[in-house]
């Protein structure tokens, strides 16, 4: 499979290859790392049963990341990239949804109905303990995390679901191995949230303010 992968993007790889299976990650993540000419893959277990046509795409566009400045490739949109982009855009249907939160699921409620005609499923739900990261979208496991600092923030709490929401519905694209989740659209979107402008100074005071008290009072 690794054999396979190298050979639709480079001529004479100079690089050892190494690939583990791992509990350790979340569903349907992974990652390469380059030591003393060895390249190693990692991938969440959740792979395992994937098609190989469709691991060979997740392995081409790590190459693609880690190569980019070593060795320039014969192509940059391989089918199997193809292929395993379009199911990293689909897996969530297959997600079982097992985490969820009265507050959350409200919030999630509220902005669904308002900005999204009531039309997109309900992803698992989590609460998040960062302050650099409000919130996050993850497409492997379906899952929107909010920070615990926007738990008594109604409206500031549903502008960040909201931008969680918009990466479930619009996806990502990619371009010569690079990922584009906040396209122009992207960004045009976000900002039809009512008030957006003043949430945004609003999500930067109470950022600031929750540092400070973090580091004063801990």
């Amino acid at each position: 499979m690794i054999q396979d992968a190298v050979n639709d993007l480079y001529d004479n790889f100079p690089y050892q290859i190494e690939i583990y299976y791992s509990g350790k990650f979340k569903p349907y993540n992974a990652n390469v790392q380059l030591r003393n000419n060895c390249l190693t893959f990692n991938l969440s277990k959740t792979w395992k049963n994937i098609s190989r046509e469709i691991q060979i795409g997740l392995v081409q566009e790590l190459l693609l990341k880690i190569m980019k400045k070593r060795l320039r490739p014969k192509q940059t949109n391989t089918t199997n990239i193809q292929l395993y982009n379009y199911f990293m855009q689909k897996v969530h249907i297959a997600v079982p949804k097992t985490m969820t939160d009265p507050l959350l699921n409200a919030s999630f409620d509220r902005v669904n109905q308002e900005y999204f005609d009531g039309l997109l499923e309900t992803p698992n739900l989590k609460w998040g303990n960062g302050v650099n990261k409000l919130g996050s979208y993850a497409f492997g496991s379906d899952t929107i995390s909010i920070s615990t600092i926007l738990k008594n923030h109604q409206e500031l709490l549903d502008y960040v679901m909201y931008h969680e929401m918009l990466h479930k519905k619009e996806k990502f694209y990619t371009k010569n191995g690079r990922s584009y989740h906040h396209t122009r659209k992207f960004r045009n979107k976000e900002k039809e949230f009512t008030n957006a402008e003043d949430l945004d100074k609003e999500l930067s005071k109470l950022v600031r303010k929750t540092r400070f008290n973090r580091f004063f009072f801990r």
